[in-house]
């Protein structure tokens, strides 16, 4: 009955264009149909579009036709084919801290680029002949780039900032049938905002448009023509230099919003070079044009890009544990929580866990009315659900309305989050707190006003403002109407300014944004989704400077398995296409709880696996390999492999034992094995490739996880990878020896880590040392020969010439000479291998002895 034939599959049906490209797959190998690389979706809507198809390539099969086949019946889904398991109607989803624990916690950190020059070129060119669109920022910037892209012979064509609307997309589709469009630089995110509570409502919607939804109105227009290989989208934010994730934090966040959309874009448009280049305060304009320019050019590698202390810096990821002995929060029965998007499954969930930790007061604020307990419906809906979709059928349908599925759907999501919303009533009421629930439009600044005088009016202060409400439209830009962009992004940006500009300096302890990965990596389909998200990000930042006594934690979850909206349709199927793991709910529930007690500042990323995000835009990240090889010294590195945003710079080096006496004296039951002084020697030896001039001026962390052995006496390849982070030190370089073996009847190789360490760099001289003369040995002495016939070492390590203990401590005693220690002998060492070892095999003596 639902299934009518000229209904159209998305809007009526709710199949989506997966589920449609899935179906058409289906049809042509039950009907034995040619794949044709030309057909378009969007040509066979419905139902019966699809069933013309078959008819029109297959005549024979066509009602009357001879020789007419009977109808193909069904066969059964066999078990790998059953949809993934989810929870029962009405079963109560539990948190489990253990699980939470074992997702990883990743967070976004400034980690450091090459300088340009160390770069390898674009596929861009400026200069006679290219065209370029050009939306100038407030301060200048915009208009030395257009000096500057003149003086070289490009064509500026400079969009005027009391365009918009149909007005701006007429002016694009003037340019473009004018010529080629070969790049588009858009500035206006380097104006600075002010504080956001400080922005009046018309001003908050003014700068909104200019900065993001006027970049949609124009990549939409333009997304045919950017997007080939040699054109380009550049973007200036002026969030501090590192994207906001230093200690600072983000200094004009509305930048996030084009950060965002930014990198979605280039989720869509691979081929062409897409870059959010982020800047510090400064009043320099031409000086910064050419830092836009030479960006342009220059390293393929990265999308977001800043400058900040003269480096080049984008942002990785890096596992932290939760953090330990920070302003710890104490949630309890006198906690004030507010919550948006309460009447949300996932929203219920964590309300619930939240409830039972404290017993506190939550206000919980959704647009669906307030549930009623005593509605028939949410009572069959936790009991037959099935029921409850043909009950409301049946009722459309005598109502006069067009029952569809999309609108059963419709009708029945709205079911479920009433009975979402009540669930975390009773959750709350359960735990013995106070739940008071308020159906509210966070798009009405009025409405938002009243709700927040309440909690004002109650309690004068929040403790925790947890901001979850948020819808998601996927379509790529081509297909997105501005309505859909402006209702999915407005949602959550404008709801968070009329929240924050409402409680003003009412006292608010911690404020928790729900973001995505599609705000942190971007995802094709979904550039209001990751534009809004990611302003959420640089926002709570913001607070680090803005309002110090607020924590501002931010979550960027991965989609959830079993629960929410990301459960239904092909999200799942191709969430594990694209290597991305749905996050159990189990393990997702407690988060909130766990980073609000621990104290945590900042932008967290809730994930397992991360798939493809994590693939780098270049193979080896857009560097110039020989230039950084030239700087190659020492035993332990000869290659560059690549510098990624994820992984760090990539170095590698083949060692054989036949060649290097530290690895042919340094042999356990026959098998050479990596001396781990000398793994420390090959961190010092890579962090170089980047600071050649520094000196490491210590080394810390440092953990032998798996010894690396040298099989059959055969040489091996080390890969070591390093990651350049900011510190309140200095530099610091996170580093990692791992090792890749092809194992027999194995289709992967395997690859593990062996030895890991962080240094730190320094440009300062080394200080002084202590000169202590050693104590002599007036108690016990060990001779060489002794500690030899214990100690494995072959001749290059038998570092010890003697030892002894005295005065309560052990003294090791170093020959003058020491055989070659390694090949070529004139290489140079960073890291002083064999007084490391000394140091090593005197302690191992000293605990023998204890």
């Amino acid at each position: 009955d639902m299934l009518d034939l000229d209904l159209d599959m998305e809007a009526d049906l709710g199949i989506d264009t997966v589920k449609q490209a899935e179906t058409f797959a289906a049809i042509r190998e039950e009907w034995g149909i040619p794949r044709d690389d030309d057909l378009q979706l969007r040509d066979f809507p419905t139902l019966a579009h699809a069933i013309q198809f078959v008819y029109d390539r297959r005549p024979d099969l066509a009602p009357g036709a001879a020789g007419e086949p009977p109808a193909p019946t069904p066969e059964p889904m066999t078990t790998d084919e059953q949809p993934a398991e989810a929870p029962d109607a009405g079963e109560k989803l539990i948190g489990d801290m253990e699980t939470a624990d074992s997702i990883p916690r990743r967070v976004p950190v400034p980690v450091l680029r090459p300088d340009l020059e160390n770069c390898r070129a674009t596929n861009v060119t400026l200069g006679r002949g290219s065209r370029v669109v050009v939306m100038s920022d407030g301060g200048g910037i915009g208009k030395a780039l257009v000096d500057q892209l003149t003086k070289i012979g490009v064509e500026t064509l400079v969009i005027d900032p009391a365009l918009e609307g149909d007005g701006l997309r007429q002016r694009l589709a003037g340019w473009r049938q004018e010529g080629s469009i070969k790049g588009v630089y858009w500035l206006p995110a380097l104006d600075e905002e002010g504080y956001i509570a400080d922005i009046s409502l018309e001003g908050w919607r003014q700068a909104i448009d200019v900065r993001v939804k006027r970049l949609f109105t124009t990549m939409r227009e333009l997304y045919e023509e950017i997007g080939r290989p040699g054109t380009f989208l550049v973007v200036g934010t002026r969030l501090g230099g590192q994207h906001g994730y230093d200690e600072a934090g983000a200094l004009a966040p509305l930048g996030g919003a084009v950060v965002g959309f930014a990198k979605t874009f280039k989720r869509e448009r691979a081929d062409a070079l897409v870059k959010a280049v982020d800047f510090g305060p400064s009043r320099t304009t031409t000086a910064l044009a050419k830092l836009l320019m030479a960006e342009t050019l220059r390293d393929p590698g990265v999308v977001e890009v800043g400058y900040k202390a003269g480096r080049r810096w984008t942002v990785g990821l890096v596992e932290e544990l939760v953090p330990t002995g920070l302003d710890e929060m104490k949630l309890g029965e006198d906690s004030v929580f507010v919550v948006t998007g309460a009447a949300g499954s996932i929203v219920s969930a964590i309300v619930a866990d939240l409830a039972t930790a404290s017993g506190g007061t939550f206000y919980l604020l959704d647009l669906v009315p307030e549930p009623d307990p005593s509605n028939p419906d949410l009572e069959l809906l936790t009991r037959d659900p099935e029921s409850l979709k043909r009950r409301l059928f049946e009722r459309l349908k005598a109502a006069g309305e067009r029952a569809t599925p999309v609108q059963v759907e419709r009708e029945l999501a709205g079911l479920e989050r009433a009975e979402a919303a009540l669930a975390a009533i009773r959750a709350v009421e359960g735990a013995g707190g106070t739940a008071r629930y308020i159906s509210v439009d966070l798009l009405d600044a009025e409405a938002v006003e009243r709700a927040i005088a309440e909690v004002r009016e109650q309690h004068d202060r929040i403790d925790v403002l947890l901001h979850a409400a948020g819808l998601e439209i996927s379509h790529m830009l081509p297909d997105k109407e501005p309505s859909e962009f402006d209702l999915v992004f407005d949602v959550k940006s404008n709801g968070w300014f009329h929240l924050l500009r409402a409680i003003g300096e009412m006292p608010l302890g911690a404020t928790v944004a729900f973001s995505s990965i599609a705000g942190r990596f971007g995802n094709a389909g979904q550039s209001d989704y990751s534009a809004a998200n990611d302003l959420l990000c640089k926002l709570g930042s913001s607070l680090r400077a803005r309002r110090p006594e607020t924590r501002g934690v931010v979550l960027d979850w991965t989609a959830w398995g079993g629960i929410g909206m990301a459960t239904r349709g092909s999200i799942p199927k191709m969430m594990d296409l694209a290597g991305i793991d749905m996050l159990p709910p189990e393990g997702g529930i407690p988060i909130v709880r766990r980073e609000l007690e621990a104290g945590t500042r900042g932008e967290v990323v809730v994930a397992q696996r991360l798939g493809i995000l994590l693939n780098e835009w270049e193979e080896d990240g857009g560097i110039d390999r020989e230039a950084l090889e030239a700087r190659l010294a020492g035993p332990m590195v000869s290659r560059v492999l690549g510098m990624g945003v994820y992984d760090g710079l990539a170095v590698e080096a083949t060692l054989d034992p036949a060649e290097q006496p530290f690895l042919h004296d340094h042999q356990i039951e026959g098998i050479p094995v990596l001396p781990g002084v000398m793994g420390i020697e090959a961190f010092a030896e890579a962090v170089r490739v980047m600071f050649p001039d520094s000196r490491v001026d210590a080394i810390e962390d440092v953990h032998f996880l798996a010894p690396f052995k040298f099989f059959r006496q055969e040489p091996r390849a080390i890969r070591l990878h390093v990651l350049y982070r900011d510190s309140a030190e200095g530099i610091v370089a996170d580093c990692r020896l791992i090792g890749v073996r092809q194992l027999p009847n194995l289709p992967e190789p395997q690859i593990t880590v062996h030895f890991t360490a962080r240094l730190h760099l320094s440009d300062e001289p080394a200080g002084d040392y202590d000169h202590r003369q050693p104590v002599e040995d007036n108690e016990v002495r060990v001779s060489h020969e002794d500690i030899y016939r214990l100690f494995f070492h072959g001749p290059a390590y038998r570092v010890l010439e003697g030892a002894w203990r005295a005065d309560g401590t052990t003294v090791g005693l170093m020959p003058v000479d020491l055989p070659p220690h390694h090949q070529p002998e004139d290489e140079p060492l960073f890291a002083y291998p064999r007084l490391v070892e000394l140091c090593l095999q005197t302690a191992g003596l000293a605990e023998m002895r204890a």
